[in-house]
């Protein structure tokens, strides 16, 4: 079934779209998912206006009630799990048990945050007056803006919309037009769990129109807070547009992402962690792993056990049982083709039976599918990377993953941070001191010790520092910082004015120069 995708701003589907694209499904590019009526900057505006004329009648209905919708649109999704499963496979190439797993994702999330209606705690504080209490509150922060990107089409939007919306906040969401039937798909069952059109607005525009929207909507103060998923060069434009308005957004940004591989480590363990960090959606996720770093007297051991790994593992049609299937689009492909112009002489590869597109005429052994349909790349191992590499410090999205070599811990911790992302890390060691001083020294905002550096869960905090982030952190509670504002109230009952710091309360008598004998 082919979907037509437009966006929909409180219940009307925008009649000047710019043009009509075709969302194509990347393992089989004869087959049209979707095609997507791009609206223009104008649209973006008008629906940041009517989630402003919605917010305030969002807003008044009690957080406890809109944790109940929320929790509607987790047993929605989960009765649809395998439905929406299905189409972000067809949409984007995620292998169909990862598809799955973003599903319940947003389940997890919908779950947690019913409970968080309730929860949405401020304090009762002290004054230091007589006849005064002082209180906290959390409040709306407003309208919403959200963009976010096609390698996690559902389960990354519902980590920014499912609090926003609990929080009383109406958004304006803006999906990737790569993955805009699973938009469309997502926006349609939050509609339907009882979220009001106008609450939550649908626009389907490209990246272009999306920035040039979103500065008009700023400087007609009709959007309060940004979200973005999505590069670092984008990031940091959409950070710059924000600072100008005194508005600070909530960015999730790439990686490049380290783990270490110590001396004492269990290697079986580590290569396995290693191939579903590296090649686990294609390595088409801001916590793929970049580069592993080996203890230099296991690294040979390692790097064979790696590249056995993947030379044996199954990539292919996503609809089967394979580590990975094709990259999002075509242009992804081009991409990744000319991140191996960076690959230099004194680096050897690995892992495949070729190198670049997977096709009839440059196959890879024990391919599943029709590589000529689709967009497949070959896995690639690079040995050799050093700090004074570009494949060191360049985020390549797709199925490469370096190798480098250590002596010293030290000399890990300086090569697992010396890039300037700071996303996720991960170290493998049966040394709890190698463990504890690695999370005390990496700078990435997510660490693992003898796990991947890929994976979430909901009740965790998400988010990088340096290149990879502002230091906002997605799910949890902690991001409820991001979605709410603090409100402090006084109430004076002592029936006169007073006044902090300037009305002293007496202190009851001291003798300071008390002294016990000796």
């Amino acid at each position: 079934m082919q979907h037509k995708c437009v966006s929909v701003v409180a219940g009307a589907p925008d009649q000047r779209a710019s043009s009509v694209v075709r969302s194509h499904n990347p393992a089989d590019l004869d087959d049209v998912v979707a095609e997507v009526s791009l609206a223009g900057p104008e649209t973006f505006v008008d629906a940041a206006r009517a989630a402003r004329g919605a917010q305030a009648d969002w807003a008044a209905i009690p957080a406890p009630v809109r944790g109940q919708v929320i929790a509607r649109l987790g047993r929605l999704v989960e009765a649809n799990k395998e439905a929406l499963a299905r189409l972000i496979t067809r949409e984007i190439g995620k292998p169909y048990a990862e598809s799955l797993g973003e599903v319940q994702e947003i389940v997890d999330t919908c779950d947690f945050f019913l409970g968080e209606g309730r929860r949405l705690y401020g304090q009762t504080v002290p004054s230091e007056m007589p006849d005064k209490q002082l209180f906290t509150f959390r409040v709306p922060v407003g309208v919403t803006a959200i963009i976010t990107a096609a390698n996690f089409p559902a389960a990354v939007p519902s980590w920014y919309l499912v609090p926003a919306l609990l929080c009383g906040n109406t958004v304006v969401w803006k999906p990737a037009e790569l993955s805009a039937a699973v938009g469309q798909a997502l926006a349609e069952l939050i509609w339907h769990a009882g979220v009001p059109l106008g609450v939550l607005n649908l626009v389907q525009a490209d990246g272009k129109a999306t920035f040039a929207g979103l500065e008009q909507a700023l400087s007609a103060g009709v959007v309060d807070k940004v979200g973005f998923t999505g590069s670092t060069e984008v990031g940091r434009a959409i950070s710059e547009l924000c600072g100008r308005y005194l508005q600070a957004p909530c960015l999730e940004l790439g990686g490049k992402n380290p783990l270490v591989v110590m001396a004492d480590a269990d290697l079986d363990l580590a290569v396995e962690g290693a191939l579903f960090s590296g090649f686990g959606s294609a390595g088409q996720r801001c916590t793929s792993l970049g580069t592993v770093f080996v203890q230099r007297e296991v690294h040979d051991e390692f790097l064979r056990r790696f590249t056995a790994a993947v030379e044996s593992a199954v990539i292919g049609d996503p609809s089967q049982g394979v580590l990975y299937g094709p990259l999002i689009d075509v242009r992804y492909a081009e991409r990744f083709e000319r991140y191996l112009e960076l690959v230099r002489p004194h680096h050897l590869v690995h892992g495949s039976t070729g190198i670049g597109r997977i096709t009839d005429a440059n196959p890879r052994k024990g391919f599943v599918g029709q590589a000529d349909r689709g967009v497949y790349v070959h896995p690639m191992i690079v040995d050799g990377i050093t700090a004074q590499d570009e494949l060191y410090r360049t985020e390549t999205f797709g199925p490469l993953v370096g190798v480098g070599t250590f002596d010293t811990f030290d000399e890990a911790v300086e090569l697992a941070n010396g890039h300037g992302y700071g996303l996720s890390a991960a170290i493998y060691t049966t040394n709890a001191s190698n463990a504890f001083r690695f999370r005390e020294r990496c700078r990435a905002g997510m660490v693992s010790v003898n796990n991947s550096t890929s994976g979430a869960e909901a009740h965790l905090p998400f988010g990088g520092n340096g290149l990879s982030g502002n230091g906002s952190r997605q799910s949890g509670v902690w991001v409820l910082d991001q979605f709410t504002r603090w409100q402090s109230m006084n109430w004076d009952y002592a029936g006169k004015l007073q006044k902090a710091q300037m009305d002293m309360v007496e202190l009851p008598a001291a003798e300071l120069d008390f002294r016990l004998e000796d």
